[in-house]
């Protein structure tokens, strides 16, 4: 960390959080693709909930609107957005959006690892299923998925806008999510 981040964002027991200035990611959607090839996109819609799709792997095609979400701002310029579903799935991203560069860890029950296709629809509609399954199992042991990421589009389109995301990923237009600025 340099000086001047130290100096930007000091932390102490009497101020154990640092600034929060979230101006880079509210209200912004990010698609990018892991190292392993999958594909997703996060509507970061308030400081405290994201819409999201997955566009392609292990669990390609579902889609989850008004996810809570803790996200912080650890320096100028690096955000960390992280989460826990209905199904156990627990998730940490931390998204650098001027360096295009996104680091994130899925942590997936046993269960979403045999079974991912369960979870391939717009949860919302869904979630006294995903917690059945969850519970059901098993929970343990954890399918640990860590991978850098490219993010290949970022594009501002605002806060709590409910169009953002609003349809199936299988149902967007062909090439949409292939879209680059």
């Amino acid at each position: 960390m340099t000086a001047q981040t130290t100096a930007t964002y000091p932390t102490s027991v009497e101020h154990p959080v640092p600034p929060q200035d979230l101006t880079d990611v509210l209200g912004h959607r990010f698609i990018y693709t892991y190292a392993n090839g999958w594909q997703y996109e996060m509507y970061v819609k308030n400081a405290t909930t994201i819409d999201y799709r997955i566009h392609s792997g292990h669990v390609g095609g579902r889609w989850v609107k008004d996810q809570k979400v803790d996200l912080v701002a650890l320096a100028p310029g690096v955000y960390k957005v992280s989460w826990s579903e209905p199904t156990g799935t627990a998730v940490s991203v931390n998204i650098l959006p001027a360096e295009r560069v996104l680091h994130g860890v899925i942590f997936f029950p046993e269960w979403i690892r045999a079974h991912g296709e369960r979870t391939v629809l717009f949860q919302n509609h869904h979630l006294d299923q995903m917690r059945a399954y969850r519970d059901a199992g098993p929970t343990y042991p954890l399918y640990e998925v860590p991978e850098f990421a490219k993010i290949t589009l970022d594009e501002f389109v605002g806060q709590n806008d409910e169009d953002a995301v609003s349809i199936a990923p299988g149902d967007l237009p062909t090439g949409w999510s292939d879209r680059t600025n």
